[in-house]
């Protein structure tokens, strides 16, 4: 199989921090990860300033502020980013982010961004889509509350401007999410049906949703990523701290080593048991020359050093050359 690509979502855990942006970046890069991700907005624009906090976001921050308060301190600065993709650069890990509006796609693209990461909620707002899609670069489509027609509707936007080259991720939005709820087959239906490749994002609390995904042929997981749970803010104790995130990537390697080649053939290693491990036709007694073999006189032991069960045809019937000793293999030699 292909290797996994894995993001380590930092979203807005760095609490409106470059430092800790920063900080993310190196751990993410220290662990293994293949991208970091960001996420480019200004509250002003995604959020009218009484707009309620969502169901996850009220149990894990202040239920008394508005999510237009709370996304505020969350924003980086537009600066913020060119100094956050330099760094990667510098460290050699990807850099990523989303945009929610075509200004921070447009800020994304003059930094040179090799593909946008579309969130959930947008993938329902097929004019963003289409505004995105047209830089002609890879778009990771998150499909998280979609129904399959808005799917459809989300990816048909995309190749609209010429741009096919798409990931289409599973994701269930509630965090943390319940693994019942993850519906991980529906990534091979999205494939099936729309002809896209996939992937995974993913906030189950485990990583065996994870792990199941790349099994079933998932390209791209995605998870949230955090310096510390204890943190405060609204995805830090739904995501993964770094030894964490570590057994992710880790059992992800060794899944894609699982997997093989969809060859059925033996290993290397095992052939060498072949001899050990198979059996022969071995005289059941002792038969004397002259006896002209039945299936009674014959057993199945190992090693496999004489004629194969499988070839029992080229002994029954025909006459020992020589006197036989029980659990002896039989040989073409000792048969005329």
């Amino acid at each position: 199989m292909s290797r996994v690509y894995i993001i380590a979502e930092a979203g807005v855990n760095h609490n409106g921090s470059l430092e800790m942006a920063l900080q993310l970046a190196n751990k993410a890069k220290e662990i293994g990860a293949d991208c970091v991700k960001y996420q480019t907005f200004k509250a002003e624009q995604i959020v009218t300033s009484a707009s309620p906090k969502a169901q996850y976001q009220l149990k894990v921050t202040d239920s008394q502020e508005s999510q237009f308060d709370m996304l505020k301190k969350l924003e980086l600065q537009k600066e913020d980013f060119a100094k956050i993709k330099n760094h990667c650069e510098k460290i050699g890990i990807e850099f990523m982010s989303t945009p929610y509006n075509p200004e921070d796609a447009d800020l994304l693209n003059s930094l040179g961004v090799r593909a946008f990461k579309i969130a959930s909620g947008q993938m329902v707002e097929t004019p963003f889509l289409k505004y995105v899609a047209a830089f002609g670069k890879q778009m990771i489509v998150s499909s998280g509350m979609c129904t399959m027609q808005e799917v459809k509707e989300g990816i048909e936007a995309i190749r609209s401007t010429g741009n096919n080259d798409i990931f289409l991720l599973q994701c269930n939005t509630d965090y943390p999410s319940k693994i019942e709820d993850t519906n991980l087959t529906a990534m091979l239906t999205m494939r099936n049906e729309l002809n896209v490749r996939i992937g995974y994002s993913d906030h189950v609390p485990n990583n065996y949703a994870c792990f199941a995904a790349v099994a079933l042929g998932a390209e791209v997981i995605e998870k949230h990523f955090t310096l510390d749970k204890k943190l405060p803010g609204p995805d830090h104790s739904s995501s993964l701290e770094p030894s964490e995130f570590k057994e992710l990537i880790d059992g992800i390697r060794n899944i894609e080593k699982a997997m093989g080649t969809g060859i059925k053939t033996p290993s290397e290693s095992e052939k060498k048991n072949t001899f050990g491990m198979r059996r022969s036709l071995v005289a059941r007694t002792d038969l004397k020359k002259g006896t002209v073999i039945e299936e009674k006189h014959l057993g199945y032991k190992r090693p496999a050093s004489g004629i194969a069960p499988k070839n029992i045809h080229l002994v029954i019937g025909k006459e020992l050359t020589k006197d036989v000793l029980k659990d002896e293999a039989f040989q073409l030699d000792l048969l005329k």
